[in-house]
């Protein structure tokens, strides 16, 4: 997690590495649930402040680098705190806020922010101990945590969603913060995400709740697997069934699959005959495999189709439906023959066959193929989507290029790792070879005294 006492005084270095000043304080403007960064203030040579615009120049923030810039110092043009916007340090660090849900007056020790790319969202504020001690020092948080668990107590993170604060001193803000948040449905699922994952187990089940079932599912489509099966378990049954129905199928099997066996037999039998018997047959594959990868929605016309025909059924599908790149054509056996791009579609008349325009020189799986290798392949021959058949020609399903780089981006994390855990494998043999000789030239040193 993120805060803001971490980042106050670490350093802002322009697109050359060079140090330009350090961070003194962020803007925020109040009109959403969980408001952007707008503005970087820092201190530069002899603690001159400045203000620049976050978005246009802020390539990104690490904890060891601090703030780095997408320009050199020389094509900075500074600006000035707006009407509508706020100043963290200043403005929020320190002062006493009303928690609108608990109705009480408190004093906010910390301000804890989201990371999005190179987005950063403010989530609420630390109004605990844990800013208390984290504000004097990092350390000195950790140690008194251990110090406490020690004594089988915990000092508890106390965090007031944004969307319940208010300021007391009005001469700070001439804007009504607990009023003026845009309702959650105005924010892309994928920053959604971001934000609940971020959130503990009983503020994540709060915000969840504001989420219609389009968003909720959506949001959900987005998070990290850890978090996805835990959402889905805590909520009721009926609306649990009710997400996953709407969910893509892969989406879904995904989730069922990583529930208890009873609560997850529940939810499909509380489904549609239809989505269950999708979910049922997409469990049946094993993991890491084209046939695990795959969803079972996709639009598949005959070889005597027509192009009007075939344009009249992607009029027809459900605004939910996964984005549509191909069309794949089936001979009178449902086998798969060809594949039409929806290009290819447009520029032939609708009295057209399929057959007659289709391209029959096709790349498939077999749903057993790791889904390494698909992910692979998809890259390679620059597809949007893969189709998998079975050992007779069916069609079973279609591997999409987002879930194709979904696996190579999990598999380079995984090397990353690896590689990591190999540099401190190296390093500690290397301590190891140089101790011995040092340990035994202080023995024999003391021995010879």
């Amino acid at each position: 997690m993120l805060y803001l006492s971490q980042m106050l005084g670490e350093p802002v270095v322009d697109a050359n590495g060079e140090k330009i000043g350090s961070i003194s304080d962020l803007a925020i403007q109040t009109g959403e649930v969980f408001p952007r960064i707008t503005s970087l203030a820092f201190l530069g040579p002899g603690k001159t402040p400045f203000m620049i615009s976050w978005r246009k120049y802020v390539e990104g923030f690490s904890e060891d680098e601090g703030i780095r810039l997408k320009v050199d110092r020389t094509a900075i043009r500074f600006s000035y705190l707006q009407p509508a916007e706020v100043l963290l340090a200043r403005d929020l660090l320190n002062r006493q806020i009303v928690d609108t849900q608990g109705m009480k007056v408190v004093r906010v020790n910390d301000l804890k922010l989201s990371i999005s790319g190179t987005q950063l969202r403010l989530l609420g504020a630390e109004v605990g101990w844990r800013g208390i001690l984290r504000g004097l020092h990092p350390l000195v948080e950790k140690a008194a945590c251990h110090i406490a668990k020690a004594f089988h107590k915990n000092i508890d993170e106390k965090l007031i969603a944004w969307n319940y604060m208010d300021l007391l001193d009005r001469d700070l803000s001439k804007v009504q913060l607990s009023v003026t948040h845009t309702r959650l449905e105005e924010l892309h699922p994928a920053d959604v995400a971001d934000i609940l994952e971020q959130l503990d187990p009983k503020q994540r089940a709060n915000v969840f709740q504001h989420l219609d079932d389009a968003q909720a599912g959506e949001a959900i489509s987005e998070m990290e697997d850890e978090f996805q099966a835990d959402i889905i378990d805590g909520l009721d049954e009926t609306r649990a069934s009710r997400l996953l129905g709407n969910m893509d199928p892969d989406d879904a099997a995904d989730i069922v699959g990583d529930l208890p066996y009873e609560k997850a037999e529940t939810l499909l039998r509380l489904m549609g005959v239809e989505d269950a018997a999708g979910i049922r047959k997409l469990l049946g594959y094993k993991d890491d495999t084209a046939g695990g990868l795959m969803t079972t929605q996709f639009v598949a016309m005959h070889t005597t189709s027509t192009v009007g025909e075939s344009t009249e059924v992607l009029r027809h599908l459900d605004e939910d439906h996964p984005t549509v790149s191909y069309v794949y054509v089936l001979d009178e056996y449902e086998k798969l023959v060809g594949v039409l791009s929806l290009r290819t579609l447009v520029l032939n008349t609708e009295e057209t066959q399929l057959k007659d325009i289709m391209f029959d020189e096709l790349i498939t799986s077999l749903p057993e193929e790791p889904e390494d290798e698909v992910a692979a392949d998809i890259s390679k021959y620059g597809l949007l989507a893969m189709p998998v058949v079975d050992e007779s020609g069916r069609m079973l399903g279609i591997v999409t290029f987002d879930d194709a780089m979904d696996v190579i981006e999990d598999d380079a994390e995984e090397v990353k790792t690896h590689w990591a855990w190999g540099q401190l494998a190296i390093s500690v043999a290397i301590f190891l070879v140089l101790l011995v000789p040092y340990t035994f030239l202080i023995l024999h040193f003391f021995g010879s005294n």
